[in-house]
């Protein structure tokens, strides 16, 4: 009994705290000026969106964490947990260092490219170092039991390529009325399944508090959106992502559960290598989902069709571990 109401706190309380804060956080964001600021290249149908608050992801990864620790402190005494809590926490943290730059500066520019790399690098190399006796140093194979133990020379770059990758591609994501938050929650379900199967009850509850913030926040992103989660969220979310990956042996099996992550920034990458080499684009738009706007589908059909593939990736995304050793 005891296993199934801490978890359930988990879910009421973080639901019900962003619920409760994030009408007073917006009010206190509008009033600060605290706004999206529209790159001079985004589609017109997007420009009337350059007053709508941003950092709406400091709640969702904020209120979850709290809530986590009063219901179950001594949740933090689980190595793997915290593995997962500070690898969140630490992405916000980059997330919000752009996110302040942009605001202050009332443009897009934010952190440089380089400089966000740069601190995305060091930080999982702090998280290899502090946690590399609970790292699984291995990569398993989908659909098969094949799984192939890493050296730490060879899986430090492959972490921090995993932890590079998944966080900017997230953030590519971010672009949509409620696209990236509910892609994310739908992408988190199999993770709770695999977690609870592997005995991780603590990660569970964290992931539940988690999904609670997820829903709330969806309730401000849907269309038409009176938050965006900036790269506080985006940037969060995409080291959760990783630091599951990692904790569940599902590294590999994580670019085909994050797949519309993986879509998204594969085409981003090949548009931008094509108009470089080539001067030529391969699609008429990147990140891919402004592309069907050009093409004239609406935003909120665009957003549910996503959801739909994500949902579909989901479930594979579970048979491949219950197939994992």
């Amino acid at each position: 009994m005891k296993t199934i109401l801490i978890p359930l706190a988990g879910f009421v309380l973080s639901l019900v705290a962003i619920l409760v804060a994030m009408p007073y956080f917006i009010r206190y964001l509008k009033r600060k000026n605290i706004n999206q600021v529209t790159s001079e290249y985004a589609l017109e149908e997007f420009k009337n969106k350059d007053k709508t608050p941003i950092m709406g992801g400091l709640l969702f990864v904020v209120i979850p964490i709290i809530v986590f620790v009063i219901i179950n402190f001594k949740g933090l005494s689980d190595s793997r947990v915290c593995f997962v809590l500070l690898s969140y926490l630490l992405f916000c943290s980059v997330g919000f260092i752009d996110d302040s730059l942009v605001i202050r500066s009332h443009s897009n520019e934010g952190l440089s490219p380089k400089t966000r790399l740069i601190m995305e690098f060091v930080y999982t190399l702090v998280l290899f170092l502090v946690f590399r006796d609970i790292i699984p140093m291995q990569v398993s194979i989908p659909f098969t039991d094949i799984s192939v133990k890493v050296s730490p020379i060879l899986f430090v770059p492959f972490m921090i390529l995993l932890y590079m990758a998944e966080a900017n591609a997230v953030n590519f994501t971010d672009g949509m009325d409620g696209l990236c938050a509910g892609v994310s929650f739908f992408a988190l379900l199999p993770f709770v399944v695999l977690t609870y199967r592997k005995g991780y009850y603590e990660i569970v509850t964290f992931l539940i508090c988690i999904l609670a913030g997820l829903i709330g926040y969806l309730r401000y992103n849907f269309h038409p959106a009176k938050i965006f989660m900036g790269d506080s969220g985006s940037l969060a979310l995409g080291a959760l992502f990783a630091s599951l990956g990692i904790v569940c042996d599902m590294n590999i099996a994580l670019f085909i559960i994050g797949g519309v992550f993986v879509a998204e920034m594969f085409c981003v990458l090949l548009q931008q290598t094509s108009v470089r080499l080539f001067h030529k684009r391969v699609f008429s738009y990147t990140p891919i989902h402004y592309a069907f706007v050009i093409k004239g589908h609406a935003e909120k059909n665009i957003v549910l069709s996503f959801y739909l593939v994500q949902i579909a990736l989901s479930l594979i995304g579970l048979l491949i571990g219950f197939k994992t050793p």
